[in-house]
């Protein structure tokens, strides 16, 4: 379904879930109460962006391996930015921002249904904007970036193709990704790996090391003082080699 103009279309999929099958979609031409990871706004001229959202409800995987939802639909995002991008490849950044380079492309928010049924996976992707439109300096669109896509519906047609072959081969293997082809898509795709990083982890633990890998459950392996730290939760900033 799609709207001119919503609060979240995160919150509006997750008010009609019950009345709604596995693989509902929303999309809206502007959000005016968008939200980000960590509670933060996220909003956008409207038109500029494709904000949608999608309702998964993976019945035969047990909500214990709904983490590695968003990690699939990052995947499923950056694969769709670079089907249009020619030698340009995006990334992402762990769990699941989009990035061009450094600068970030697009966000991804994850939210459990409440009776832990499913989950609304929202992504916000910029398309059209100016510099001046953007709210960081460490943003940037597909515009900017020089990826040339017809229109906000042909992003949005592949990314969900993306995310259906992913999110097919997730129900596959019964949520359980170790030793999958899948989980080797996520890890190829990850720019985190393989840099210095600062986790900031609830409680405003922070830990400073190398990202070495995405283990069997999702998490980000971060090797620091002699040791090897599997990190579930956090944000995690990218610092650049000395």
């Amino acid at each position: 379904r799609a709207v001119e103009s919503t609060g979240s279309t995160n919150s509006d999929l997750i008010a009609q879930a019950d009345e709604l099958p596995d693989f509902a979609v929303l999309t809206a031409g502007e959000q005016v109460s968008g939200r980000g990871r960590s509670g933060r706004s996220w909003e956008a001229p409207a038109g500029t962006s494709m904000m949608a959202s999608v309702l998964l409800r993976p019945v035969a995987v047990p909500p214990t391996q709904f983490s590695w939802l968003p990690l699939i639909a990052g995947l499923s995002l950056a694969n769709a930015v670079s089907s249009f991008g020619g030698s340009t490849r995006a990334m992402v950044k762990w769990p699941n921002d989009v990035l061009i380079g450094d600068l970030k492309v697009a966000g991804v928010l994850s939210e459990a249904l409440p009776d832990f049924s499913g989950v609304v996976i929202g992504t916000g992707l910029n398309v059209f904007q100016t510099r001046e439109q953007l709210p960081v300096d460490t943003a940037t669109s597909l515009a900017l970036a020089g990826i040339n896509v017809p229109s906000i519906d042909a992003m949005l047609a592949e990314y969900l193709k993306q995310l259906r072959k992913n999110y097919e081969e997730f129900i596959a293997c019964g949520g359980e990704l170790a030793g999958t082809d899948l989980l080797q898509s996520i890890k190829n795709a990850c720019t985190t790996i393989g840099r210095p990083v600062r986790a900031i982890m609830p409680g405003d633990k922070e830990l400073v090391g190398e990202a070495i890998d995405i283990d069997d459950l999702g998490r980000i392996v971060i090797a620091h003082d002699g040791k090897h730290t599997p990190v579930s939760v956090g944000d995690i900033v990218h610092l650049r080699h000395n």
